[in-house]
């Protein structure tokens, strides 16, 4: 099975991480609490399909933004995702393509999906050791 190059990016702001509770009519992940982001299009690099989808999903975008890790998630396909800090950005938070966006305490592991959970334990141990 193919791995599908994704992007995710985690906007944090006062200790607290942007979650997205995805809508039930997505082919993946209905339903589930998670990290936005989104499928890398053919062509573009991973820098090209954050900019593009923190527009279509949250209507901001990244003014400071530094590459995490990556971890490979199954859902109805492999995913390969590429997660990103997202530290300032410009705009008012929009829910353009979840069902809602909800700021959660960065410490409480909320995440439906393990490859969000496994992001997140890299960003705490980063800052933690920084």
């Amino acid at each position: 099975m193919a791995e599908h190059q994704c992007v995710s990016f985690m906007l944090i702001k006062n200790g607290k991480i942007l979650l997205e509770r995805r809508s039930m009519s997505k082919e993946h992940d209905p339903g589930l609490v998670t990290i936005p982001g989104g499928h890398m299009e053919v062509g573009e690099n991973q820098q090209d399909t954050l900019l593009r989808e923190m527009e279509e999903e949250l209507a901001v975008v990244p003014t400071k933004y530094r590459y995490l890790c990556t971890h490979l998630h199954k859902t109805t396909e492999w995913q390969k995702i590429h997660y990103y800090v997202i530290d300032a950005w410009q705009g008012t938070i929009e829910a353009h393509e979840a069902e809602e966006v909800f700021w959660h305490d960065l410490c409480e592991h909320h995440a439906d999906i393990e490859s969000d959970r496994m992001a997140l334990d890299s960003f705490l141990a980063q800052n933690v050791l920084a």
